[in-house]
């Protein structure tokens, strides 16, 4: 099925595009499941909406319990919490939706080597939120992990690809050129001996034609192939999106 404009009615009020992107993300993790990627690998949808800060390390309360020295039995006591003086500075925080394939290796624990970014449009809505996406990306590729991101948002104007490259204070000349709005990129981070490098795959987007095949790097030596048109299409089929008129 050709690119649709989901920002835009009548696809934007009768599909939204919230429910959409998180189809789209499992449709892209069955699918890398389903035997595209090789034994001891497995793809995880990560959606995370809204500004609510999700905690990796939580503390929780626990009682200890004390003999009485008579012979009394036991008693339960609180332990003890230590509470720090208010904070004198309250900084402001930016925490963009996103919605994430992450791929792991399983052997030996689970290890994260490959993602797939779809951008939405709150990554895209302000300089800030755009800054932290290319850096989120430039994080991921600074840990060797393979990236590939897709941008199909009509309704923000802005390059992310071209927001990393800037941030890296790389040369202008690996910007895309004319500063496409809809565009997919992927990224092969490469170690060696002075000579570190990202091979990357960019690809202009159109509305009204098809999707590419891009490469999934999971290490120096091992790439799959993810077809964003096929998983689109299905996607678009669970969520009846061949019903709206263009």
């Amino acid at each position: 099925m050709p690119l649709r404009d989901h920002f835009h009615p009548p696809l934007s009020e009768l599909r939204p595009w919230e429910s959409f992107h998180t189809t789209w993300a499992g449709t892209l993790a069955d699918a890398l499941n389903g035997g595209i990627l090789p034994p001891g690998y497995i793809a995880l949808e990560q959606v995370h909406s809204g500004p609510a800060i999700e905690i990796d390390v939580g503390t929780f309360g626990e009682t200890q319990t004390a003999t009485s020295k008579n012979g009394g039995g036991t008693t339960t006591m609180p332990r003890t919490v230590w509470t720090p003086a208010a904070a004198p500075m309250v900084l402001p925080a930016t925490f963009p939706p996103s919605c994430t394939v992450e791929i792991h290796t399983t052997e030996g624990g689970r290890t994260l080597v490959a993602a797939i970014e779809l951008v939405s449009p709150a990554n895209k809505d302000r300089p800030a939120k755009r800054r932290l996406f290319a850096a989120k990306c430039a994080t991921y590729l600074s840990r060797g992990i393979g990236l590939i991101v897709v941008d199909v948002v009509t309704s923000r104007q802005g390059n992310l690809h071209n927001e990393m490259i800037e941030l890296l204070g790389m040369n202008a000349a690996l910007q895309l050129a004319g500063q496409p709005m809809l565009y997919s990129v992927a990224y092969r981070p490469l170690r060696a001996t002075g000579a570190d490098r990202i091979e990357t795959w960019p690809v202009a987007l159109a509305i009204g034609q098809s999707l590419p095949t891009m490469p999934l790097s999971l290490d120096a030596e091992l790439c799959v192939p993810v077809n964003l048109e096929a998983e689109y299409e299905e996607a678009c089929q669970r969520r009846r999106v061949d019903e709206i008129p263009n």
